[in-house]
């Protein structure tokens, strides 16, 4: 599989990024991959591979990049100690809204790279890259053609950052895939997200993945649900084919 790194000079410094293309020299549809809190790692760049594979140029971009160098995180590691403490420095660097000016350079990257087909693209976070993936659909809705957020936390809050208050600018079609029994997303906040991607008229499909804990897309955190997986991947395929394929 076809692999860059790259840096984009983003909002506030040069952010590095993976590049996964398919075999061959496109153009493809393009998607950006909004990473979750434990950072840049093999896990994220074997998934946007697998994404690659299914014809899409996947930009995985940093967010941590305004943090500066750190070594790769192993999640199982960081689950045993204090997460907070180990994580919580990296995590205040960014947010949706650091992630709205950052995808303005990420799209302007996109849009000049001979190997994109199209001016539309598709959004995909985890965990704290949800909400991400939903403020670049309802921030940029002219570019922006489907999002997906898989156990993304915090969809729906009084923060004026609030993803759910971006609803009546979205024109993307929405996945919304969350985790069951999860503190960050509880039925509640599920409920005031959805009622709000209504009466916007946002098309959209959330459902809460029964059983399936914050967490379960990814292969290295140890709530990883391999049936649910496949489903979120087989669902976030479906999206992009109907808003991306030409």
């Amino acid at each position: 599989m076809p692999h860059q790194l790259i840096e984009i000079p983003a909002a506030d410094g040069l952010c590095p990024a993976h590049v996964l293309t398919p075999e061959g020299s496109g153009p493809w549809p393009a998607v950006i991959f909004y990473m979750d809190g434990l950072g840049m790692r093999q896990t994220l760049v074997d998934m946007a591979a697998r994404l690659a594979g299914h014809g899409y140029l996947v930009l995985l971009p940093d967010m941590y990049y305004r943090f500066g160098a750190y070594e790769p995180l192993v999640p199982t590691e960081v689950f045993k100690g204090d997460f907070r403490a180990q994580v919580g420095p990296m995590m205040a660097t960014t947010g949706n809204v650091q992630a709205a000016q950052d995808t303005a350079a990420f799209l302007a990257w996109l849009g000049t790279n001979p190997q994109v087909a199209g001016s539309k693209v598709g959004t995909v976070g985890f965990c704290m890259g949800g909400g991400m993936a939903i403020t670049a659909a309802g921030t940029y809705p002219d570019r922006v053609a489907a999002a997906a957020s898989f156990h993304g936390g915090r969809l729906a809050t009084d923060d004026p950052a609030s993803p759910h208050l971006l609803a009546p600018q979205i024109t993307a079609e929405l996945l919304i895939a969350g985790a069951d029994n999860d503190a960050s997303y509880p039925p509640e906040m599920a409920e005031r997200l959805t009622a709000a991607l209504t009466a916007a008229g946002v098309r959209f499909h959330a459902e809460i993945y029964p059983g399936a804990l914050h967490g379960w897309m990814k292969r290295d955190f140890p709530v990883y649900d391999e049936a649910a997986a496949e489903r979120g991947w087989a669902e976030m395929i479906s999206l992009f084919a109907r808003n991306l394929q030409q």
